[in-house]
């Protein structure tokens, strides 16, 4: 069922030691060893560092820059500084045929640590692919599945998050809400790209969980600003939130192929078939008929509909008979969380369902807390800041915040929406940014939106977002220009090493293709 997503748990900020093979020896500097504040905000400042990676065979050589750019308001006057981590490739002579993209997790409130551990770097941690992880010392090494070899990339915190300070005149308020994070995200992008000479360099967008919510809305709003964005990736969407109200059945509708996919995962499916994504399918297609149109009569439902239904059911989910119809055929995300595994006394996760761990209470019925969280947040946090420490050589005495509790609870949830919403102009109560992404699309149609999907992940599932990019009444010509891929994965996808592979495949052809594109046009 989709919701306010909270993508990171609060960071355990301990040093540690990692393993590292590296191609090249680092070498480092800093522009600025002792920046004076400024009205209450750091200066800006740099430590670089330079160092190499092997990707599809070939070397690329990197720059490595750990930074600070300061935001300003309307009347030039310091509101804090946003931290970055960005990697640019050596010695390309035309930077107008080299991207450049801005990454950035989502929660709101969460810093990119695990983004930017995620491997799409030149760095990651390594993880256990679909259980928990022993604690420190963690392996902190080269990714070869980076893509830095078809783009530059720049890591960036949201204000009060990580390293990025708000100070000066700027409040929390100033910075956390759907617009006004928008706003930050958009002075950060075009200061970096006027402080980097990167105005005529391709422009890309990739974010995950709030990332996305994020991205859809400042494709457009950049677009407003005479910013034209290349391309949006979307990793693990949630793009409409309207979908919660009391009443509606839409959540448990988009859930259910996610609920397939997870008992297939877990051989709970009675004659499990070899082929998951044809497994799906016929789940999708039984969530948007049967399971629907039963749904839809409420109480008015027959009991021999209800009876086939909840057979159905079972034969998707592994969900007993009796449990469904005592459900009334409504089972949440956290439900069947905990039933699925209820047998074995376990429970799975909601950003990655793929994680099993035992709970305090073997007859609650929701589970008391996330595995798929707690059970790698550690080894991305401690990594994370091993990594920037020593590797990137980043010194500060700034406490690093992995999620700001402060930033979710404070967050202004309502949105302007392009053209306004209804005939005096007022805001949504709750955001629908995938208007937003159509309308950047129609303005500029040689957008192109990479739609990044795990199978397993019950905190935004795949079919909501489906649902989402398919009512944008975008015209035939500009709906070819959503594409969807899907991963045997979670909610952050590259978790797993097979995934993020294909991760890297997929980007990379994306990449290729919509510069491919966008010349053609030019061309024309």
């Amino acid at each position: 069922m989709k919701g306010i997503p909270i993508l990171l748990a609060a960071l355990t900020a301990v040093a540690m030691l990692a393993s590292s093979a590296h191609a090249a020896e680092s070498s480092k500097s800093s522009s600025d060893k002792t920046p004076e504040k400024i009205a209450n905000v750091p200066a800006a400042r740099k430590v670089v560092t330079h160092s190499s990676i092997e990707i599809d065979g070939k070397m690329i050589r990197y720059t490595a820059t750990a930074g600070t750019i300061v935001l300003r308001n309307e009347k030039n006057e310091p509101t804090g500084s946003m931290f970055y981590v960005a990697y640019t490739e050596d010695g390309v002579r035309d930077l107008a045929k080299r991207p450049v993209t801005f990454l950035y997790n989502g929660g709101p409130g969460a810093s990119s640590n695990w983004l930017t551990m995620s491997g799409l770097g030149p760095y990651k941690v390594n993880l256990v692919n679909g259980a928990a992880m022993p604690p420190a010392p963690y392996s902190v090494v080269p990714s070869h599945e980076s893509i830095l070899n078809v783009t530059d990339l720049v890591f960036v915190d949201a204000m009060g998050t990580g390293f990025s300070e708000i100070g000066g005149k700027g409040k929390g308020k100033t910075f956390w809400g759907v617009d006004e994070d928008v706003k930050s995200f958009g002075q950060f992008i075009q200061r970096y790209l006027t402080q980097n000479d990167r105005w005529n360099s391709p422009l890309f967008l990739y974010g995950e969980s709030y990332g996305t919510t994020r991205s859809a809305a400042l494709a457009y709003y950049l677009q407003d600003q005479g910013v034209a964005v290349n391309g949006v990736i979307l990793q693990s969407s949630v793009l409409n939130y309207f979908d919660g109200s009391p009443g509606s059945d839409d959540g448990y509708v988009f859930d259910l192929p996610t609920f397939a996919a997870l008992a297939w995962y877990h051989d709970k499916i009675p004659d499990k078939p070899a082929s998951l994504p044809d497994f799906i399918e016929q789940a999708r297609r039984f969530a948007d008929g049967p399971y629907a149109q039963a749904l839809w009569q409420g109480d008015d439902l027959p009991q021999a509909q209800l009876d086939a239904t909840a057979e159905q059911m079972h034969r998707f989910t592994g969900l007993p008979v009796e449990y469904l119809e005592r459900a009334k055929l409504r089972v949440t995300g956290a439900e069947f969380r905990k039933e699925l595994m209820l047998p074995e006394r376990e429970h799975i996760g909601r950003y990655d369902g793929r994680y099993v761990a035992t709970d305090a209470s073997a007859i609650a019925s929701r589970p008391s807390f996330d595995p798929s969280d707690q059970q790698i947040s550690p080894a991305l946090n401690q990594g994370y800041l091993w990594y920037v420490h020593h590797v990137l050589g980043w010194k500060t005495d700034h406490e690093y915040v992995g999620l700001s509790f402060d930033a979710f609870k404070n967050w202004d949830w309502k949105h302007s929406p392009p053209g306004g919403f209804g005939s005096f102009g007022r805001k949504q109560q709750l955001p629908d940014v995938a208007q937003d992404l159509a309308a950047a699309m129609r303005r500029n149609p040689y957008l192109h939106v990479l739609s990044e999907n795990g199978y397993f992940d019950l905190a935004t599932p795949f079919h909501a977002t489906e649902y989402d990019l398919d009512h944008v009444t975008l015209s035939p010509k500009l709906r070819k220009h959503i594409q969807f891929a899907y991963f045997d994965s979670g909610h952050p996808i590259y978790i797993n090493p097979d995934a993020l592979k294909a991760m890297h495949s997929t980007l990379d052809a994306f990449y290729r293709n919509t510069l491919e594109a966008d010349a053609a046009g030019a061309a024309h």
